[in-house]
């Protein structure tokens, strides 16, 4: 019997379920939106309950429409935004608050008083990560610290904590009947907890963070057995492959050898650098992490650059300004014209984050003239995504010593071709689209597979990467210059605006 792999992709802003088959290939997919909550300015929340009802919906889809049954799925992964937090009683299975996304910003007092003496790097050497309220670590500090009983019942042992993946795993395998309370390695890497020598939780930041031992979830790797579903949706399959969203990415890419890049366009934008088996800290604002751990076989490192704003600037012109009607037609806008007409538009809504880490920052829409339409501020708005990557780009070849010789891509924002060729030519390298833009899901799903032996090894995944589009640089080098220096000169603008 023909069989295949499934992967959940839980995702900022929807969830989806990708059904492969062995080349690599989608066979069926659904995809659902969740509501984005703002209880007050800086704060993002999602409702997990809300989150668990559109996955299973999307796996139940998703079989519909390719006529399939559990039966027919050999294994299940899952990848997800990172760094967003649950909080639940494990007797209940209710939350004890909204997940608090990794874009809010109400830990940044918790980040400020953690530094004050030590600086953002107090605990970089150890995790990786300056203190900042993108990772984890913070908003457990916070939720401990502002949802009244919270913390009685973590001593008790009664509420546990997690990533999107962990709620997912543990609804999954049982819930209140047994459900595991697990992790992978890339996304204990995310919140400011896990040593990346030991892979485990480091009991100093813990009690520095007051922040119980027993509500973290045992930390596995990414490719192997997490448990078996009880869930009918997909009851007796087995969870197999666990990966943060953008280190799913990488994997999908199968940017498996050291040197090897990806850059992913979604709600935010993620590049990564596959560093092998060596941690390298950084010097120029990035951030050191897990790229993968398959099985027993050594972890996999990776420098990574964060851009928080990203095709969510789309929606916000879409939702917040009414500027365009869908995301689809930011292309169309911003090709009314030929160049930006000197707007400049940096999207610091929560902060700066790679190579900046200012959390005092906030966006600003500058250069503004009688002159400019909405097609220059459509283009800005594409542009600043191009932009913000050529910063993450020079600082991860200043600390790698490794100058990027073509950036593979993926993601949604990846399907707009103006915004690929002005990213080709503000790099000056080329920028390659594989076949199965979906590589974030496929990476989950190339975890799951290799850990029951649906694929045989990482030579059997490459076979699987084809190539569709390049984009080749264009540009002159003087105005290349001329417009990143422009750019430049406008994120100083975002500068010290929050007190």
């Amino acid at each position: 019997m023909k069989q295949y792999i499934a992967a959940i992709d839980q995702g900022t802003t929807s969830s989806r379920c990708i059904i492969f088959d062995q080349n690599g290939v989608i066979v069926s997919v659904d995809q659902q939106e969740h509501k984005q909550i703002y209880p007050q300015s800086g704060w993002v929340e999602h409702n997990p309950t809300e989150i668990w009802q559109r996955v299973r919906e999307v796996v139940e889809n998703a079989l519909l429409k390719a006529k399939l049954t559990s039966r027919d799925i050999a294994a299940v992964g899952i990848t997800n935004q990172r760094e967003t937090t649950v909080v639940w009683d494990r007797t209940t299975g209710l939350a004890y608050h909204n997940a608090i996304v990794w874009q809010d910003t109400r830990s940044a007092s918790i980040c400020n008083d953690l530094a004050r003496g030590y600086g953002n790097d107090r605990f970089r050497e150890k995790c990786g990560l300056p203190l900042n309220p993108y990772f984890s670590g913070t908003k457990v500090k916070w939720l401990l610290e502002n949802v009244p009983g919270l913390r009685d019942a973590a001593e008790r042992g009664d509420a546990v904590i997690g990533t999107i993946d962990t709620w997912l795993i543990w609804k999954l395998t049982g819930g209140v009947d047994g459900g595991k309370h697990l992790t992978d390695v890339t996304n204990a890497s995310r919140t400011m907890l896990m040593n990346l020598q030991t892979l485990d939780w480091d009991d100093e930041i813990l009690d520095i963070f007051g922040i119980p031992r027993q509500m973290l979830p045992q930390i596995q790797s990414s490719s192997g057995i997490f448990g078996t579903v009880t869930d009918d949706v997909l009851e007796g399959v087995p969870v197999a492959g666990v990966l943060g969203d953008q280190q799913a990415a990488l994997f999908g890419q199968t940017c498996f050898s050291k040197g090897e890049a990806k850059n992913t366009y979604g709600t935010g934008c993620f590049m990564l650098l596959n560093t092998g088996e060596k941690i390298v800290p950084s010097k120029s604002g990035l951030l050191t992490t897990l790229g993968y751990k398959i099985g027993k076989k050594p972890a996999v490192y990776c420098l990574e650059g964060s851009i928080a704003i990203a095709g969510s600037l789309v929606q916000w012109l879409r939702d917040n300004l009414k500027v365009i009607d869908s995301s689809q037609e930011i292309e169309s806008l911003a090709n009314t014209v030929t160049d930006n007409g000197g707007v400049y538009f940096v999207p610091a809504f929560s902060g700066l984050f790679a190579p900046h880490w200012r959390a005092d920052a906030r966006g600003v829409l500058v250069g503004l003239t009688g002159y400019v339409d909405r097609g220059h501020i459509a283009r800005a708005a594409l542009e600043a995504t191009a932009y913000q990557t050529r910063e993450v780009l020079e600082a991860m070849e200043k600390d790698s010593g490794v100058t990027l010789t073509t950036l593979k891509v993926d993601g949604g924002m990846t399907v707009n071709e103006t915004l690929m060729q002005f990213q080709a030519d503000i790099l000056n390298v080329p920028v390659v689209r594989p076949i199965v833009k979906e590589t974030t899901a496929l990476g989950a799903a190339y975890a799951a597979g290799l850990a029951v032996g649906y694929w045989q090894d990482l030579d059997a995944l490459r076979a699987n990467w084809g190539q569709d589009r390049v984009w080749q640089p264009t540009m002159a080098a003087e105005k290349r210059a001329i417009l990143f220096q422009n750019w430049k000169k406008a994120v100083s603008r975002t500068l010290n605006w929050v007190e």
